[in-house]
């Protein structure tokens, strides 16, 4: 059958220009697979044109060069069309691609090493089901000798264990089930698990907050100051499914997570993600030795920081700090703003933000950037003003700091 239209021939459908055949049964199949797309956050890095969805091409960040998203539509030359149930399987658990090329794990096969094999082909009945997509993605940006794919099997022994989840007996069926979303399709430690020098996740710091492509994603754990352990479930529930809360706004990279992933999953794996996070350690921490968490601007903060908080931030974010909850998030007790890292709270400073729409909370807000209005040292005052008032405790911003950050992001715009 070459023709590329699909017809319906007593009770199945046969789509020949993806090669697919499944019954009006496999529907529920389908659904299930589309659901834990969204679950993986496939979109987001899977589509740089969104005209093309899932036809791959966008550019992974690292600190080694730029690695492509690969074409994961249904078109046999550029795409997976071609590939059986066991290479899609295969990629999966052990990040091998069908032609036995070892796949870089800016693919989170470390972490979809987990997902069961049913899963997993539920996920494939659905990527089966897309438009297929002539795309051939560029060209890795990776110097050599990371761009010959053998160095991937040195790591993979060091780094890798591949192995399907095991349920912890002694938990309940659902925080198992967030344990296997966060650390299966979820991959949050991709971004939230600080890397060593190779680029392999530090297991010690599991979930205590990474770098990525020049934000820092924060501490997930239980610790008060910057983690998760101010919040409730109801709390972690609210922020993935809508971007909001009472203590954040999502902005960078969590946008997209919460557009595309965790604003699309059910209450009930709200639910058990949220369960698990908060049951997740905290982590003994030191004290940054530039702040008390008692500090006020007269006793060693700038005076120039809490002057241009007080004249180009406190209309949205409040003289005291507080904000308005799930509109101007506060700086008060902010995690993302108390963590050892500061190049979030540089770049939103730099930058700007913007909230993501969700169903729930469809109306964006924005934070303008101060790049231009700005100087480096300007920054790094009103930065280490809200880092270290208001009993928030963080280590002071240089000039430096800023800087070096402004002359990344400008490079990186170019």
């Amino acid at each position: 059958m070459r023709s590329a239209t699909p017809f319906l021939i007593a009770g199945l459908l046969v789509a020949t220009s993806a090669g697919l055949v499944f019954a009006d049964g496999d529907h529920a199949q389908i659904e299930r697979g589309r659901y834990l797309v969204s679950a993986g956050d496939c979109y987001a890095c899977h589509t740089a044109d969104p005209s093309k969805p899932f036809a791959g091409g966008r550019p992974l960040q690292t600190p080694f060069g730029a690695i492509y998203s690969a074409n994961i539509t249904p078109d046999r030359q550029t795409g997976i069309g071609a590939w059986s149930d066991d290479d899609f399987y295969r990629a999966m658990h052990e990040g091998v691609s069908a032609n036995g090329e070892r796949l870089y794990p800016a693919f989170p096969y470390p972490y979809y090493t987990h997902v069961t094999r049913g899963d997993v082909l539920a996920i494939r009945a659905y990527l089966q089901t897309l438009e297929p997509i002539a795309n051939a993605p560029p060209r890795n940006k990776l110097p050599f000798p990371l761009s010959e794919r053998a160095v991937m099997r040195p790591w993979n022994w060091m780094f890798f264990d591949d192995g399907a989840f095991h349920p912890d007996p002694s938990k309940s069926a659902s925080w198992n089930r967030g344990a296997y979303l966060v650390e299966g399709l979820g991959h949050c430690g991709a971004c939230h698990t600080p890397k060593n020098v190779l680029g392999a996740d530090m297991d010690d710091k599991a979930l205590a907050g990474g770098t990525i492509e020049n934000w820092f994603a924060p501490n997930l754990g239980a610790d008060l100051r910057t983690g998760l352990g101010g919040w409730s479930e109801a709390d972690v529930i609210d922020y993935l499914k809508t971007g909001r809360n009472s203590h954040d706004s999502a902005t960078g990279p969590m946008s997209e997570v919460i557009q595309y992933s965790t604003s699309q999953l059910n209450d009930e794996d709200l639910h058990a993600v949220a369960a698990y996070l908060k049951d997740l350690p905290g982590e003994a921490g030191r004290v940054p030795s530039s702040a008390s968490g008692q500090q006020t601007s007269s006793s060693g903060l700038s005076g120039s920081g809490e002057a241009i908080f007080l004249d180009q931030c406190s209309t949205c974010h409040r003289s005291n700090g507080e904000g308005t909850p799930t509109v101007f998030p506060p700086l008060k007790g902010n995690a993302n703003v108390q963590q050892a890292d500061a190049t979030t709270v540089i770049r939103v400073i730099l930058q700007g933000a913007r909230t993501t729409p969700t169903d729930a909370r469809p109306t964006p807000f924005s934070m303008p950037a101060f790049d231009w209005k700005l100087s480096d040292a300007q920054i790094a005052a009103v930065a280490t003003y809200v880092r270290t008032a208001w009993g928030n405790v963080a280590e002071s911003v240089s000039a430096d700091d800023v800087g070096k950050l402004r002359r990344t992001l400008h490079a990186k715009a170019e």
